[in-house]
């Protein structure tokens, strides 16, 4: 591995590179000779003439952005231990004992009548253009899996039809679709749609509203997120709804009253407007006056959100989730994104993801310990896999209940409504075509939703979420598989123990047991006959 833990000065993310790319300064980024003549293809050189537009992730609208880092630890650097011994919750009879009997289930809330078929949870996709252009592929997928999706920030503030007076949203178009396609799709009470707000959304009064008018019953407090340490931010192509959204109170960059930026922006001077949302201020005061607000207003279920930060604000977030009643935490690590995350932010702050989970789960036992209130669990950042959900699971078991994903479902209904694209216009690739031409040959999963939803409710199924439910399918096999592997057939009976770390670091810095050291005692006691 390079010495380095950062890429510098060229990124994809950012459309840029070294002139002389096998040979870089690993400090700074920078070539090794630095060429009077250059045309600035590096983050350096093209920030020369762009300036802070280089600071964003590009082409902005049709990305999603993880950072670049390698963390000293991550999740890889724990393997799942199996058994060939007996079997937890199920008869221990190789006939019963088979993977598919594996319970995925997950029931939590301060009532135990929130129900997911599957432990994971889309924990916040707000205004961004990639959520607002796949929301019926995630919505629609998520409902018929029943699983999770929580409508971010931002959203009614971005729509340009809303309603809204003496600064109070009264009408929605985007947040009313956005709940009802889930709304119409949910199956037998399984999953949840939640409506998350931040500073600008709970002075419009959006939770609200969606309690209210939309018949929302979870909603959530968002602190941040693991992509950066600052507000949510997207670009502005319109002048006029770059105005808009500056006379609703968002900060907008540059000013789009001033008839100088006016004047630079019709030259084409510029292309964009920055729309930024303001940081929170936490106060214990002021968490629990809007925690017992959004009750009041008719709330069956409050969750928070919280991001990488400093390690007391994450002891903030667990106790005061303990102290308030709060039905589910979600914290997420370092490293990812869906929006507008300022590149080098989201590279180079906040706690990464195995040292953020770690410190959650010794902050969780403590209060568990001293017999306090402990909310359900929800760990974030750069989950993909089924062994990377078992690992979350595992590692803050028992308090962890869901795993949170936002890149991977979005990349799933994205290349479902690509391949619907397709096949309408009669130019599936190859890669594609070898399974078929239809969408009942190409998605696997399609003669099962067939036969369960009936040929007419299928057909209105688009192909996005076809996408989404399909890669869903295929998690859910393969956590059972390795539930199975390690005997353990409902998310409930998962421990630590279930993990061994494959470094000393990596069990130094987690409390998992370093993977020779794994069953030691056990081991003795078989080898002495005892």
């Amino acid at each position: 591995m390079s010495s380095t833990l950062s890429r510098v000065n060229s990124s994809a993310a950012t459309l840029t590179k070294n002139r002389t790319e096998g040979s870089v300064t690993p400090q700074s980024g920078m070539c090794v000779t630095c060429v009077d003549g250059c045309i600035g293809m590096c983050e350096i050189g093209k920030s020369a003439y762009r300036g802070h537009e280089v600071i964003y992730p590009q082409p902005f609208g049709v990305i999603t952005t993880a950072s670049e880092k390698v963390y000293p630890v991550d999740y890889s650097h724990f393997n799942i231990m199996g058994t060939a011994v007996g079997a937890v919750g199920i008869k221990a009879d190789s006939d019963v004992a088979i993977f598919p009997n594996v319970s995925l289930e997950v029931h939590f809330g301060h009532d135990k009548k929130i129900k997911f078929r599957y432990p994971w949870i889309i924990p916040g996709i707000g205004s961004t253009d990639i959520a607002k252009n796949n929301w019926e592929g995630l919505a629609i997928g998520s409902a018929l899996a029943g699983t999770g999706l929580t409508i971010g920030e931002n959203v009614v503030g971005m729509d340009v039809q809303a309603t809204i007076k003496k600064g109070r949203v009264l009408d929605t178009v985007d947040l009313k679709r956005r709940v009802k396609l889930y709304q119409d799709h949910q199956r037998e009470g399984y999953g949840a749609i939640i409506v998350q707000a931040n500073v600008e959304d709970t002075r419009l009064g959006v939770q609200e509203y969606a309690i209210d008018k939309l018949g929302v019953q979870i909603v959530e407090l968002k602190w941040g997120q693991g992509a950066k340490n600052i507000g949510g931010e997207v670009k502005i192509r319109d002048l006029k709804k770059a105005q808009t959204l500056h006379e609703r109170g968002y900060v907008v960059l540059p000013d789009p009253t001033d008839p100088d930026v006016i004047r630079a922006f019709e030259r084409g001077s510029f292309k964009e407007f920055e729309r930024h949302s303001r940081v929170g201020m936490v106060t214990e005061e002021g968490f629990a006056q809007r925690v017992a607000e959004l009750r009041k207003a008719g709330a069956k279920y409050v969750f928070l959100k919280t991001g990488a930060y400093r390690p007391a604000d994450l002891a903030r977030a667990v106790k005061f989730s303990s102290k308030y009643g709060i039905d589910l935490l979600t914290v997420d690590a370092a490293g990812g994104g869906t929006g507008m995350s300022p590149w080098r932010m989201m590279n180079e702050w906040g706690i990464p993801p195995v040292e953020l989970h770690t410190l959650l789960y010794e902050y969780v036992k403590t209060l568990a310990d001293r017999g306090e209130h402990v909310p359900a669990i929800a760990v974030a950042g750069g989950f993909t896999f089924e062994d990377q959900i078992f690992k979350g699971l595992a590692l803050g078991a028992p308090f962890v209940k869901l795993v949170g994903m936002a890149r991977s479902p979005i990349a799933a209904a994205m290349v479902g409504k690509t391949i619907g694209r397709t096949i309408d216009q009669h130019e599936i690739p190859v890669y594609v075509e070898r399974f078929g031409s239809t969408k009942d040959e190409i998605f696997v999963t399609a003669p099962h939703l067939r036969k369960e939803l009936g040929d007419e409710e299928f057909e209105r199924i688009p192909t996005g979420a076809l996408g989404l439910y399909t890669y869903y399918e295929r998690l859910a096999q393969g956590l059972r598989q390795l539930m199975c592997g390690a005997r353990k057939f409902g998310l409930e009976h998962m421990t630590r123990d279930d993990l061994a770390a494959l470094t000393p670091e990596a069990a130094a810095l987690s409390g998992i047991t370093f993977i020779k050291d794994v069953d030691k005692k056990e081991a003795a006691e078989i080898l002495n006959g005892r």
